[in-house]
């Protein structure tokens, strides 16, 4: 059985209201499954890896009805947690159209994982099968109990010699800048490798530059310990018609990759399903494959309704190679 990809953290019940109607004017909403964790998990499973979520459910009708969207999908949920206490995470996602950009609104405080604890998780165990761990920063912003119980995660991945990636993913919602940085910063020495935005670089890290490249070689020589650092770029002139591309920096050498005219059916996820395509390459050992299969998966997924990159190997091999549109026949 090959060695699984293991990824931590929350997912939550989405909820949006349909034909762009704003919440407020909201008699209906259509309900998909999403967390930034399991996302990139669902992802990876698409390009053919074997992939398990850690995570922790409240054992009732949402709760089981969120751990069959992740068995459907392919991905392990061994280690899953249940109890009776608690509750699952929601957010409404409304979305918008120019010049009214689409927005989310957040009801998970006091969910399962958010009262997770360190202890719980049989993180030796898990890592004994383990190629690599990945996590982002939204898991430690739930809770102390859930910041401490990412630390214990990566500390096992490290003693268990399991890589391990982090999505700085930084949600102001979530917590205040100088609270990220006091964890994050530890992470990240941590990791091997690094994925954020160039905002987030400067609000979490406190990290800028003039220049993209700049501000991923600057992160490299902050943090000696990491073999990749990724950013992604995103141009939004429209709410539904983006530029996306990737730099990635690794042994003092820059990597660029095509940039793609996205037009979005939904980006939630987006970046998520990237990890998945960057992991993808470096397991393979190629920094080049992984930030080419990133952008392009990631570039597929804001055509598909739901946070899960519902793609094909084919088809993400083929828009590298080739990106020009054409009927499948």
């Amino acid at each position: 059985m090959a060695k699984a990809v293991i990824t931590f953290g929350e997912a939550m019940l989405r909820l949006s209201p349909p034909a762009f109607h704003r919440l407020e004017q909201a008699h209906s909403f259509e309900v998909k499954v999403g967390g930034a964790e399991l996302n990139t998990a669902v992802a990876l499973v698409r390009l053919g890896r074997s992939a398990c979520w850690v995570s922790r459910l409240t054992n009732n009708p949402l709760g089981r009805l969120l751990e069959h969207q992740v068995r459907q999908a392919g991905v392990g949920t061994d280690y899953i947690l249940w109890t009776q206490e608690d509750r699952i995470g929601l957010y409404f996602v409304e979305f918008g159209a120019a010049p009214r950009a689409s927005s989310v609104v957040y009801d998970r405080k006091g969910s399962a994982i958010a009262n997770i604890r360190p202890g719980m998780v049989p993180w030796e165990k898990i890592f004994r099968e383990a190629s690599w761990f990945h996590v982002t920063g939204i898991t430690p912003a739930l809770s102390l109990s859930a910041a401490e119980t990412t630390h214990e995660a990566i500390t096992a991945a490290r003693q268990a010699n399991v890589p391990v990636s982090i999505d700085l993913n930084y949600r102001a919602k979530l917590w205040s800048a100088e609270e990220a940085y006091r964890w994050m910063h530890g992470f990240v020495q941590q990791a091997q490798v690094l994925i954020t935005t160039e905002e987030d670089a400067n609000k979490v890290l406190r990290i800028e530059g003039t220049d993209y490249a700049t501000v991923a070689r600057r992160i490299a020589e902050t943090y000696p310990n990491l073999q990749v650092v990724a950013i992604t770029l995103r141009e939004n002139p429209l709410v539904w018609r983006n530029s996306w591309t990737a730099i990635a920096y690794a042994g003092g050498k820059l990597y660029q990759t095509r940039t793609y005219e996205v037009e979005i059916v939904d980006r939630l996820g987006a970046g998520d399903a990237f990890a998945a395509g960057l992991i993808h390459g470096l397991l393979d050992g190629n920094v080049q494959k992984g930030l080419d299969w990133g952008v392009a998966i990631s570039a597929l997924k804001h055509s598909i309704p739901g946070d899960f990159a519902w793609v094909t190997p084919t088809e993400v091999e083929n828009l590298v190679r080739s990106p020009q549109l054409r009927i499948s026949r």
